[in-house]
Protein backbone atom coordinates (compact mmCIF):
# COMPACT_ATOMS: atom_id res chain seq x y z
CA UNK A 1 0.00 0.00 0.00
CA UNK A 2 1.72 2.93 -1.20
CA UNK A 3 0.36 6.34 0.93
CA UNK A 4 3.32 8.73 -0.82
CA UNK A 5 4.34 9.37 -4.16
CA UNK A 6 6.91 6.79 -5.31
CA UNK A 7 8.12 8.66 -7.87
CA UNK A 8 8.66 11.46 -5.65
CA UNK A 9 12.04 12.37 -3.01
CA UNK A 10 11.39 14.28 -0.36
CA UNK A 11 14.15 16.58 1.00
CA UNK A 12 14.32 15.46 4.87
CA UNK A 13 17.92 15.97 5.43
CA UNK A 14 17.84 19.47 3.95
CA UNK A 15 15.83 20.43 7.11
CA UNK A 16 17.96 18.19 9.08
CA UNK A 17 19.89 21.32 11.13
CA UNK A 18 15.81 22.03 12.26
CA UNK A 19 15.34 18.53 13.77
CA UNK A 20 18.19 18.06 15.70
CA UNK A 21 17.91 21.75 17.01
CA UNK A 22 14.45 20.95 17.96
CA UNK A 23 15.87 17.28 18.86
CA UNK A 24 18.51 18.73 21.75
CA UNK A 25 16.02 21.61 22.99
CA UNK A 26 13.17 18.63 23.78
CA UNK A 27 16.11 16.21 25.26
CA UNK A 28 17.38 19.42 27.29
CA UNK A 29 14.18 20.26 28.60
CA UNK A 30 13.37 16.57 29.40
CA UNK A 31 16.48 16.69 31.75
CA UNK A 32 15.89 20.28 33.19
CA UNK A 33 11.90 18.68 34.30
CA UNK A 34 13.25 15.41 35.60
CA UNK A 35 15.95 17.67 37.74
CA UNK A 36 13.71 19.82 39.14
CA UNK A 37 10.83 17.93 39.46
CA UNK A 38 12.27 14.02 39.93
CA UNK A 39 10.01 11.23 38.82
CA UNK A 40 7.35 9.77 40.76
CA UNK A 41 8.20 6.17 42.17
CA UNK A 42 5.61 4.18 42.43
CA UNK A 43 4.91 1.13 45.20
CA UNK A 44 7.21 -1.12 43.14
CA UNK A 45 10.61 1.21 43.32
CA UNK A 46 9.81 3.69 46.37
CA UNK A 47 8.13 1.23 48.85
CA UNK A 48 4.89 1.75 50.67
CA UNK A 49 1.32 0.36 50.67
CA UNK A 50 -1.52 0.90 48.11
CA UNK A 51 -4.98 -0.07 48.92
CA UNK A 52 -8.05 0.37 46.28
CA UNK A 53 -11.32 1.18 47.43
CA UNK A 54 -14.49 1.15 45.44
CA UNK A 55 -17.36 2.79 46.66
CA UNK A 56 -21.23 2.22 46.14
CA UNK A 57 -21.67 5.52 45.36
CA UNK A 58 -19.07 8.79 45.27
CA UNK A 59 -16.27 8.07 47.41
CA UNK A 60 -15.99 10.56 50.25
CA UNK A 61 -12.84 11.90 49.67
CA UNK A 62 -12.91 14.30 52.88
CA UNK A 63 -14.61 11.59 55.68
CA UNK A 64 -12.03 9.10 54.43
CA UNK A 65 -8.67 11.10 55.04
CA UNK A 66 -9.96 12.16 58.62
CA UNK A 67 -11.37 8.87 59.56
CA UNK A 68 -7.79 7.13 58.85
CA UNK A 69 -5.88 9.87 60.61
CA UNK A 70 -7.12 8.43 63.87
CA UNK A 71 -4.35 5.85 63.11
CA UNK A 72 -0.87 6.73 63.41
CA UNK A 73 0.01 3.82 60.18
CA UNK A 74 -2.57 6.55 58.02
CA UNK A 75 -1.04 9.92 59.29
CA UNK A 76 0.93 10.02 55.70
CA UNK A 77 -1.68 8.51 53.81
CA UNK A 78 -2.12 9.99 50.06
CA UNK A 79 -6.12 9.32 49.28
CA UNK A 80 -6.26 9.87 45.61
CA UNK A 81 -9.78 9.16 42.66
CA UNK A 82 -8.90 6.16 40.73
CA UNK A 83 -10.82 6.35 37.35
CA UNK A 84 -13.59 6.89 38.71
CA UNK A 85 -15.31 9.13 41.51
CA UNK A 86 -16.30 5.74 42.95
CA UNK A 87 -12.77 4.25 43.60
CA UNK A 88 -9.78 5.70 45.86
CA UNK A 89 -6.48 4.74 46.14
CA UNK A 90 -4.99 5.06 49.59
CA UNK A 91 -0.43 5.11 49.41
CA UNK A 92 1.63 5.30 52.82
CA UNK A 93 4.87 3.88 53.66
CA UNK A 94 5.14 0.89 54.98
CA UNK A 95 6.44 -0.09 58.39
CA UNK A 96 8.05 -2.58 60.27
CA UNK A 97 5.01 -3.04 62.72
CA UNK A 98 2.69 -2.67 59.46
CA UNK A 99 4.06 -5.81 57.76
CA UNK A 100 2.31 -8.24 59.83
CA UNK A 101 -0.97 -6.25 60.09
CA UNK A 102 -3.88 -7.27 57.93
CA UNK A 103 -4.03 -4.21 55.89
CA UNK A 104 -7.42 -4.98 54.28
CA UNK A 105 -9.11 -5.62 57.74
CA UNK A 106 -7.47 -2.44 59.21
CA UNK A 107 -9.09 -0.25 56.93
CA UNK A 108 -12.77 -1.92 56.79
CA UNK A 109 -12.50 -1.35 60.42
CA UNK A 110 -11.25 2.71 60.03
CA UNK A 111 -13.86 3.57 57.41
CA UNK A 112 -16.62 1.50 58.14
CA UNK A 113 -18.71 4.47 58.62
CA UNK A 114 -17.68 6.13 55.13
CA UNK A 115 -20.32 3.87 53.34
CA UNK A 116 -20.28 0.38 51.89
CA UNK A 117 -17.30 -0.45 49.31
CA UNK A 118 -15.10 -3.46 48.88
CA UNK A 119 -11.59 -3.40 48.45
CA UNK A 120 -10.38 -4.40 45.54
CA UNK A 121 -6.90 -4.86 46.17
CA UNK A 122 -3.69 -4.10 48.47
CA UNK A 123 0.13 -4.28 47.32
CA UNK A 124 2.21 -3.91 50.01
CA UNK A 125 6.34 -3.71 49.15
CA UNK A 126 8.80 -3.10 51.68
CA UNK A 127 11.70 -0.32 50.85
CA UNK A 128 14.67 -2.36 50.85
CA UNK A 129 13.05 -4.52 47.77
CA UNK A 130 11.80 -1.44 46.29
CA UNK A 131 15.65 0.05 46.37
CA UNK A 132 16.11 -3.86 44.22
CA UNK A 133 13.87 -3.34 41.64
CA UNK A 134 14.70 0.12 40.93
CA UNK A 135 18.71 -0.75 40.49
CA UNK A 136 17.88 -3.80 38.50
CA UNK A 137 15.29 -1.78 36.48
CA UNK A 138 17.94 0.54 35.74
CA UNK A 139 20.63 -1.95 35.14
CA UNK A 140 18.15 -3.79 32.51
CA UNK A 141 18.00 -0.71 30.56
CA UNK A 142 21.93 -0.23 31.07
CA UNK A 143 22.56 -3.76 29.53
CA UNK A 144 19.95 -3.50 26.89
CA UNK A 145 21.56 -0.18 24.95
CA UNK A 146 25.31 -2.01 25.08
CA UNK A 147 24.00 -4.98 23.94
CA UNK A 148 22.09 -3.18 21.18
CA UNK A 149 25.60 -0.46 20.27
CA UNK A 150 27.22 -4.13 20.05
CA UNK A 151 24.39 -5.62 17.39
CA UNK A 152 24.20 -2.28 15.28
CA UNK A 153 27.77 -2.20 15.12
CA UNK A 154 28.43 -5.76 14.25
CA UNK A 155 25.40 -6.12 11.40
CA UNK A 156 26.24 -2.58 10.27
CA UNK A 157 29.48 -0.15 11.14
CA UNK A 158 30.08 1.05 14.02
CA UNK A 159 28.27 4.98 13.20
CA UNK A 160 25.52 2.96 12.39
CA UNK A 161 25.68 1.61 16.29
CA UNK A 162 26.78 4.86 17.85
CA UNK A 163 23.79 6.76 15.77
CA UNK A 164 21.25 3.98 16.89
CA UNK A 165 22.06 4.48 20.72
CA UNK A 166 22.09 8.26 20.54
CA UNK A 167 18.64 7.96 19.13
CA UNK A 168 17.79 5.48 21.98
CA UNK A 169 18.61 8.22 24.27
CA UNK A 170 17.24 10.63 22.73
CA UNK A 171 13.76 8.59 22.67
CA UNK A 172 14.06 7.72 25.76
CA UNK A 173 15.03 10.86 27.47
CA UNK A 174 11.62 12.57 25.88
CA UNK A 175 9.71 9.66 27.33
CA UNK A 176 10.66 10.09 30.62
CA UNK A 177 10.16 13.79 30.35
CA UNK A 178 7.12 13.43 29.84
CA UNK A 179 6.73 10.90 32.62
CA UNK A 180 8.18 13.66 34.95
CA UNK A 181 6.35 16.30 33.44
CA UNK A 182 3.00 15.00 33.93
CA UNK A 183 4.06 12.74 37.31
CA UNK A 184 3.11 9.80 36.05
CA UNK A 185 3.47 7.27 38.72
CA UNK A 186 6.63 4.86 37.74
CA UNK A 187 6.16 1.32 38.52
CA UNK A 188 7.33 -1.80 36.41
CA UNK A 189 4.70 -1.44 34.40
CA UNK A 190 6.54 1.96 33.49
CA UNK A 191 9.87 0.50 33.31
CA UNK A 192 8.25 -2.42 30.52
CA UNK A 193 6.95 0.43 28.59
CA UNK A 194 10.44 1.82 28.48
CA UNK A 195 12.23 -0.97 27.15
CA UNK A 196 9.20 -1.22 24.87
CA UNK A 197 9.85 2.30 23.58
CA UNK A 198 13.43 0.86 23.01
CA UNK A 199 13.14 -2.23 20.74
CA UNK A 200 10.37 -0.44 18.87
CA UNK A 201 12.55 2.68 18.19
CA UNK A 202 15.50 0.24 16.91
CA UNK A 203 13.39 -1.85 14.88
CA UNK A 204 11.98 1.27 13.25
CA UNK A 205 15.95 2.93 13.39
CA UNK A 206 17.45 -0.76 12.12
CA UNK A 207 15.07 -0.88 8.67
CA UNK A 208 15.75 2.91 7.81
CA UNK A 209 19.59 2.09 8.11
CA UNK A 210 19.02 -1.00 6.11
CA UNK A 211 17.46 0.65 3.62
CA UNK A 212 20.19 3.58 3.49
CA UNK A 213 22.66 0.53 3.27
CA UNK A 214 21.03 -0.98 -0.21
CA UNK A 215 20.70 2.74 -1.32
CA UNK A 216 23.90 3.06 -1.11
CA UNK A 217 24.73 0.15 -2.79
CA UNK A 218 22.41 0.64 -6.04
CA UNK A 219 22.90 4.36 -5.96
CA UNK A 220 25.34 6.44 -8.06
CA UNK A 221 25.61 9.24 -6.05
CA UNK A 222 28.19 10.15 -3.64
CA UNK A 223 26.33 12.28 -1.29
CA UNK A 224 25.04 10.72 1.75
CA UNK A 225 22.26 13.07 2.60
CA UNK A 226 20.78 12.21 -1.24
CA UNK A 227 21.11 8.34 -0.87
CA UNK A 228 19.54 9.28 2.93
CA UNK A 229 16.39 10.97 1.00
CA UNK A 230 15.97 8.21 -1.11
CA UNK A 231 16.37 5.64 0.85
CA UNK A 232 14.16 7.31 3.61
CA UNK A 233 10.98 8.24 1.16
CA UNK A 234 11.01 4.46 0.29
CA UNK A 235 10.13 3.22 3.63
CA UNK A 236 8.06 6.25 4.18
CA UNK A 237 4.91 4.43 3.22
CA UNK A 238 5.66 1.00 5.54
CA UNK A 239 6.94 3.59 8.63
CA UNK A 240 3.95 5.55 8.38
CA UNK A 241 1.45 2.74 8.78
CA UNK A 242 3.70 0.82 11.42
CA UNK A 243 3.58 3.86 13.70
CA UNK A 244 0.08 4.84 13.03
CA UNK A 245 -1.33 1.20 13.47
CA UNK A 246 0.26 0.80 16.44
CA UNK A 247 -0.22 4.40 17.86
CA UNK A 248 -4.33 3.90 16.81
CA UNK A 249 -3.96 0.46 19.01
CA UNK A 250 -1.75 2.28 21.91
CA UNK A 251 -4.18 4.84 21.97
CA UNK A 252 -7.51 2.68 22.70
CA UNK A 253 -5.52 1.08 25.52
CA UNK A 254 -5.31 4.27 27.19
CA UNK A 255 -8.79 6.18 26.51
CA UNK A 256 -10.74 2.51 27.35
CA UNK A 257 -8.16 0.65 28.94
CA UNK A 258 -8.75 1.50 32.48
CA UNK A 259 -6.81 3.65 34.99
CA UNK A 260 -4.93 0.29 35.69
CA UNK A 261 -2.51 0.39 32.16
CA UNK A 262 -2.75 4.36 32.03
CA UNK A 263 0.72 5.43 32.95
CA UNK A 264 2.16 2.28 30.84
CA UNK A 265 0.00 3.70 27.70
CA UNK A 266 0.71 6.73 27.97
CA UNK A 267 4.51 6.54 27.84
CA UNK A 268 3.84 4.05 24.49
CA UNK A 269 1.95 6.42 23.36
CA UNK A 270 4.89 9.44 23.45
CA UNK A 271 7.37 6.73 22.58
CA UNK A 272 5.90 5.87 19.34
CA UNK A 273 5.59 9.62 18.18
CA UNK A 274 9.68 10.17 19.24
CA UNK A 275 10.48 6.86 18.33
CA UNK A 276 9.20 6.98 14.37
CA UNK A 277 10.28 10.87 14.72
CA UNK A 278 13.98 10.48 15.73
CA UNK A 279 14.45 7.41 13.14
CA UNK A 280 14.45 9.54 10.40
CA UNK A 281 15.16 12.97 11.78
CA UNK A 282 17.46 12.38 14.48
CA UNK A 283 19.43 8.59 13.82
CA UNK A 284 19.97 9.72 9.67
CA UNK A 285 21.34 12.48 9.71
CA UNK A 286 23.71 12.00 12.79
CA UNK A 287 25.53 9.22 10.02
CA UNK A 288 26.91 12.64 8.93
CA UNK A 289 27.67 14.24 11.61
CA UNK A 290 29.35 11.29 12.83
CA UNK A 291 31.89 11.16 9.85
CA UNK A 292 30.24 8.01 7.51
CA UNK A 293 31.77 8.29 4.21
CA UNK A 294 30.12 6.90 1.29
CA UNK A 295 33.25 6.09 -0.86
CA UNK A 296 35.00 4.41 2.17
CA UNK A 297 32.08 2.32 2.66
CA UNK A 298 31.97 1.18 -0.97
CA UNK A 299 35.82 0.75 -0.74
CA UNK A 300 35.23 -1.60 1.98
CA UNK A 301 32.05 -3.79 0.53
CA UNK A 302 34.39 -3.70 -2.62
CA UNK A 303 37.26 -5.39 -1.03
CA UNK A 304 34.85 -7.58 0.95
CA UNK A 305 33.32 -8.83 -2.15
CA UNK A 306 36.95 -9.36 -3.86
CA UNK A 307 37.93 -12.00 -0.98
CA UNK A 308 34.88 -13.33 -0.91
CA UNK A 309 35.56 -14.25 -4.81
CA UNK A 310 39.15 -15.42 -4.48
CA UNK A 311 37.98 -17.72 -1.33
CA UNK A 312 35.01 -18.78 -4.00
CA UNK A 313 37.60 -19.63 -6.70
CA UNK A 314 40.06 -21.31 -4.14
CA UNK A 315 36.80 -23.66 -3.49
CA UNK A 316 36.23 -24.68 -6.83
CA UNK A 317 39.70 -25.42 -7.48
CA UNK A 318 40.29 -27.38 -4.24
CA UNK A 319 37.50 -29.48 -5.41
CA UNK A 320 37.98 -29.27 -9.06
CA UNK A 321 41.75 -31.20 -7.96
CA UNK A 322 43.37 -28.28 -9.38
CA UNK A 323 44.89 -27.42 -6.34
Amino acid sequence: MEIFKSDKIYDFMGKSKFFITLSLILVLASYLILFTRGLNYGIDFAGGTLVQLKYEKKAPIKQIREDLKKDPMFKDASITEFGSPNEVVIRFSTSSSSVGVDIGDKVRTLLKNTGKFEVRRVDMVGPKVGNELREKGLMAMVLSIIAILIYVAFRFEWRFGLAAILALVHDVSISLGFVSLFQVPVNLDILAAILTIMGYSLNDTIIVFDRIREGIKESKSVDLFTVINESVTKTLSRTTLTSLTTFFVVLTLYLFGGEIIKGFSFTLLVGIIVGTYSSIFVASPLLKWLGFSIEDFRKKEAEKEKRRREKEKMRQMYEGGVV
